[in-house]
Parts: C-alpha cells; structure tokens; sequence
C-alpha cells in the first residue's frame, strides 16, 4: 500500500501509519450495537476510538461526551443514526455537536462530512465483482480518509485491488468472530477491522 494519500488538491493528509493510531491500538475496532457493550469498550478497550452501530440525536451528546471523558474518538455511522437529517444540515449539525469522525456507505454524505472537517470512513459492501467496480465509481466524487470492506473476510485479491485503485487505507468490518478470523483478515491486507464482539476488543 503507498504510505501517503492525496486529497483531490494533490495536498499529502497524513500518513496511512498515522491515520490508523488515531483510530486503533492494534488491528480492532470496538464496533458496540448498544449502550452497555459502549460502556465496557470505553472502560475496557485500549483502542483511541469506538465505532458507534446504534443511537439517535437524543442520545448521540451523552455519548460524545463519555468518549471525550475516556480520551476516545467515536466513529459515528451516519447510516444508523436516528433523528438527524441525511442533509447537509444534519451533517454540519453533528459537526457542530462536536461529531469528529463518520463512517457512512453514501458518498453525498461522506462529501458533506469532509467539507465539514470530519474524517470519513466510507463503507463498501462486497458481494461481487461488480460491486467493486460500482463502489469505486462512487468514490470518484469525493476522496475519504480511508474504505471499509464488508465483509472483512474479503480475499487478498480483492483488498490490494481496492488499495491500489483507490490509494486509501483499508479496513474491514463484519463477520469477525473469533481472533483467528481477525488475524486471516489482516494476512489479507486489511490493516484494520471493527468487530462487535466484546470478545475482540
């Protein structure tokens, strides 16, 4: 994988080494489906940052806030979060609310989220080859800070196209169920996956 990505600018953002210390000690990402598996990734898991699977705009600042107070960064899903606008005004709201990094699988959002200030993971689902194609077209109208694949299982192939094509970083997410999986996924060439399971973290 190059160890440097561009903006559309041709501007050098940071590193890929770099980008992955902000979001994982490791090669896991605590990826809680509810409040009580958020609360024990805060106390429990050395990773700076928690992928947020569940919420709504009720509770979105209380949960900013607890990650704040453990010294984490919460990777808000735009996709499962209630209550706020897939606009541009409910993105630039979140951004106000303090909101500092996204994943989402809609490139109009993504873009919005980058021209606000936030990192943006954008999520591809692959059930074939066409959808390879298809999610690298889409990524032709703005440029992410990294691409999640789903599943995180994906092959070797697959992972070092996509890393060649797109020249982001690449994590996977989904399917992640024992350390054995987790570790077939970064022999693939992911340098990173989210996982639900308490188990992972």
């Amino acid at each position: 994988m190059k160890q440097e990505y561009y903006s559309k600018g041709g501007e050098c953002l940071m590193t890929q080494q770099s980008f992955f210390k902000l979001l994982c000690n490791g090669n896991v990402i605590p990826a809680p489906r509810n409040y009580e598996d958020f609360k024990y990734a805060l106390e429990h898991s050395a990773s700076p940052s928690v992928s947020l699977l569940f919420g709504d705009i009720n509770i979105l600042p209380e949960l900013l806030e607890q990650a704040r107070a453990y010294k984490k960064r919460a990777l808000v899903h735009l996709d499962l979060l209630g209550g706020v606008g897939k606009d541009k005004a409910g993105i630039v709201f979140l951004a106000r609310m303090g909101v500092a990094a996204v994943i989402t699988t809609k490139p109009q959002l993504g873009k919005i989220a980058r021209e606000s200030g936030m990192l943006v993971i954008h999520r591809l689902f692959l059930m074939d080859s066409e959808a390879i194609k298809t999610g690298v077209n889409l990524l032709k109208s703005y440029k992410p800070d990294a691409l999640e694949l789903l599943p995180a299982s994906v092959p070797s192939s697959v992972v070092a196209e996509l890393a060649d094509m797109t020249g982001l970083p690449i994590l996977g997410g989904g399917l992640m169920h024992t350390r054995e999986d987790i570790e077939q996924a970064i022999r693939s060439g992911l340098s990173a996956v989210s996982a639900s399971k308490r188990e992972l973290w």
